[in-house]
């Protein structure tokens, strides 16, 4: 007969947008966990749904630890998300670098927040037919923070930045994304190709006269074009509608900005 392995029980509680991943009944309480053996912390949080790129902290029995930390029967633990803008001292961060490097490398499902990213001037890259193992290839090559609508991909082990993007709605994903690492001020707006994400550059005029419609080179203009696919951008009719946004998301720009 197959011996019975002894089950053990911890304490365990999510804070926070962490919350998100967890079932209503276990949200914002602390809960019991059963578990055998000694696994690591980051199997248990991982078994519960939550991916370990979203954890900054995890205290144990009030010790900050790794999340190769095995826990043990009456262990009672705090898991925390991302700290932005609190100093958290001489807690061990999980993060082996820092969050708020704004480059980004988004999953096939959010080329709208892709562009919109774009638009603010942030490095957003996006590839329609992206496979998830390249994207993580991406970004840990280039440094990238992953943002993505699949769960999984985060708990993947060689994941080490990335968020998941709450929201459907293109606006609210622009505001977790500005919320999640504080970018408000590091944005510059059109400042970026929201095709190919490529940088833009001021032209003269006379330089692009044969790229523009003659209706556009009626009206006094600057124009700038990306460095990498060479399209050439100017104010056009739809400007006020994308100023509208940037406002929205950002706030208005005041005359000292």
């Amino acid at each position: 007969m197959k011996p019975i392995i002894p089950t053990h029980i911890v304490q365990i509680r999510f804070y926070a947008e962490l919350n998100d991943f967890l079932p209503a009944p276990r949200r914002h309480i602390e809960f019991e966990h059963a578990f055998e053996g000694m696994p690591a912390v980051r199997d248990v949080v991982g078994s519960l749904g939550v991916p370990h790129p979203e954890i900054d902290v995890i205290l144990v029995n009030g010790i900050s630890v790794g999340l190769g930390h095995r826990i043990h029967d009456g262990d009672r633990i705090a898991v925390y998300p991302v700290f932005e803008a609190l100093d958290v001292g001489p807690l061990q961060r999980l993060r082996s670098l820092p969050l708020r490097i704004t480059r980004f490398a988004l999953d096939c499902h959010l080329g709208r927040l892709a562009r919109a990213l774009r638009l603010l001037g942030f490095d957003a890259s996006y590839q329609r037919d992206v496979r998830d193992p390249d994207l993580i290839a991406q970004a840990r090559s280039e440094g990238r923070i992953i943002l993505t609508r699949d769960r999984e991909l985060l708990k993947a082990r060689v994941v080490t930045h990335g968020i998941w993007i709450r929201s459907t709605n293109p606006r609210e994903q622009v505001l977790q994304v500005l919320d999640r690492f504080d970018l408000r001020a590091r944005a510059r707006p059109f400042t970026r190709c929201t095709v190919c994400n490529g940088e833009l550059a001021a032209v003269y005029a006379e330089t692009v006269h044969d790229e523009v419609p003659p209706r556009v080179w009626e009206q006094p203009q600057e124009y700038f074009r990306c460095i990498r696919c060479r399209k050439v951008y100017w104010r056009g009719t739809h400007a006020a509608r994308l100023q509208e946004f940037v406002d929205a998301v950002l706030g208005p720009r005041t005359a000292s900005d």
